[in-house]
């Protein structure tokens, strides 16, 4: 148990910490900010979301699918898709005792790199800034991955 707390108590396991709160957060808030241009284009997905038109005719135009909803939404797609391995792997990844430069290497470029994404994504930037942006963060997670794989004891 004294090693658990060691690697608790580590300046690599209180980065990762920081840098996986940073990007749950950031992912947390793609929720209200879908709300925000449902609200703003008056984009709403069911039925009951439409209480603030006044005739049945209004409720319907707003059952629709909004361009700049579905980007918003897609882009919390990809951050599920991203960020939940991230975490894991990155936890993993403080258990192998990397050094605290590398394992700040990581989670610095991973959090930049999904940080820039969602801008990419949601102004939209031109290509192939978003998808650039998503390989270096994927290429980030690989790396730890190796790192997790390689210093198993099979």
């Amino acid at each position: 148990m004294a090693e658990l707390t060691h690697i608790i108590d580590s300046e690599v396991f209180l980065a990762f910490s920081t840098y996986a709160t940073i990007v749950v957060l950031k992912m947390m808030l793609m929720s209200p900010m879908t709300a925000y241009f449902r609200f703003t284009r008056k984009c709403f997905a069911n039925m009951e979301d439409t209480g603030m038109a006044k005739t049945p005719e209004d409720k319907k135009r707003m059952l629709r699918v909004d361009p700049d909803v579905e980007r918003v939404r897609r882009c919390h797609q990809n951050d599920l898709e991203n960020i939940i391995p991230f975490v894991v792997i990155g936890l993993l990844y403080t258990l192998t005792g990397p050094d605290l430069s590398t394992a700040l290497l990581h989670f610095r470029v991973f959090v930049g790199s999904r940080l820039f994404h969602t801008v990419a994504y949601v102004l939209p930037l031109p290509q192939p800034s978003r998808g650039l942006a998503w390989m270096v963060g994927m290429g980030a997670t690989f790396s730890m991955a190796y790192r997790v794989l390689s210093s198993m004891h099979l």
